[in-house]
C-alpha cells in the first residue's frame, strides 16, 4: 500500500472531453446495521483512473457481458430500477459485469449452479464456470448511479450494486488491480483515501443500509450528479 496517494488525474488543457463509459461496481457487505463491514482494496499506482484510492470491486462493461448464461435473472426490483434508464440487455450486462469484475479482482464468486454444465464456459469465464458456477444476478440489489466529472481524463457512467456475503463463495485473493483487500467497517472505510463519489455512495449505504439493500421496484435510486459545486443527489 502506498503511504502517499497520487493526486487525482485531471484532463489536460485542450484534451477532448471523455465520453462516460458504462461500468458496474459491487459492494460486498457482511454483518447488519450495527456491525456492517464492506470489502475494499487500493487501486494500483499505475492506474490512470483513481490511482492509490480505495474502491469497491468493479469495472467497465464488456461486449460479451449481455450474452453470458446466468444461474438466475435480475431480481424484479433491480430489473425495474435499472429499466428506468436501460434496456433489458444492457441492464443484465451491468449486473454481469459487476460479478465478473469482482471475480477478476478478488477471486470471489457471486454465483449459482451452472444451468448448462455440459456447454463450454464463456470466453474469459473459465475460472468462474470451471468452479461449477454461473453468475447469480438475482443476488444483487441496485443502489446508486454516478457519472465521473468532466474534468477527469477517464470517465464512467457507473451503477453500484450490493450483495450480502452469504451469497458469495470463495476466499479473497489480491489481484494486480486491487491491493490490500480487506473488510472495513463503514467508519473505518471513511477514513481511507477515497474518491469523492466513493465516499458519497458509502455514506449513503451506511446510513440507509436496510432500505438500500432491500429496495422495491418503485423505490427511487440515488443518482449522484456532478455539478461544479460537487455531486448533487437526485432520485432516479
Amino acid at each position: 500500500m502506498s503511504s502517499r496517494p497520487a493526486p487525482p488525474s485531471v484532463r489536460a488543457p485542450g484534451e477532448p472531453l471523455a465520453r462516460p463509459r458504462d461500468a458496474a461496481t459491487l459492494i460486498i457487505y457482511r454483518g447488519d446495521a450495527g456491525s456492517l463491514e464492506v470489502l475494499m482494496g487500493e487501486r494500483h499506482a499505475r492506474h490512470r483512473f483513481m490511482p492509490n484510492r480505495y474502491v469497491f470491486p468493479g469495472g467497465r462493461i464488456d461486449a460479451r457481458d449481455s450474452r453470458v448464461r446466468c444461474a438466475s435473472p435480475l431480481a424484479p426490483a433491480a430489473a425495474a430500477q435499472l429499466g428506468r434508464k436501460l434496456d433489458p440487455a444492457r441492464a443484465r450486462a451491468m449486473a454481469v459485469a459487476a460479478i465478473r469484475e469482482t471475480f477478476e479482482e478478488t477471486g470471489l464468486i457471486v454465483g449459482g449452479p451452472d444451468p448448462a454444465p455440459d456447454r463450454p464456459p464463456p470466453r474469459g469465464w473459465e475460472g468462474f464456470f470451471g468452479a461449477g458456477f454461473a453468475p447469480a444476478l438475482g443476488a444483487l440489489s441496485y443502489i446508486a448511479r454516478a457519472v465521473t466529472p468532466p474534468i477527469r481524463p477517464v470517465r464512467f457512467n457507473a451503477r453500484f450494486f450490493v450483495v450480502g456475503h452469504e451469497h458469495v463463495t470463495g476466499e479473497v485473493r489480491e489481484s494486480g488491480e486491487l491491493l490490500g483487500l480487506k473488510w472495513f467497517t463503514v467508519e473505518q472505510a471513511l477514513t481511507l483515501e477515497l474518491a469523492q463519489i466513493t465516499r458519497r455512495v458509502l455514506t449513503h449505504f451506511g446510513t440507509s443500509f436496510e432500505s438500500a439493500a432491500q429496495g422495491g421496484a418503485r423505490s427511487p435510486v440515488p443518482y449522484f450528479k456532478w455539478t461544479p459545486g460537487g455531486h448533487v443527489l437526485i432520485d432516479e
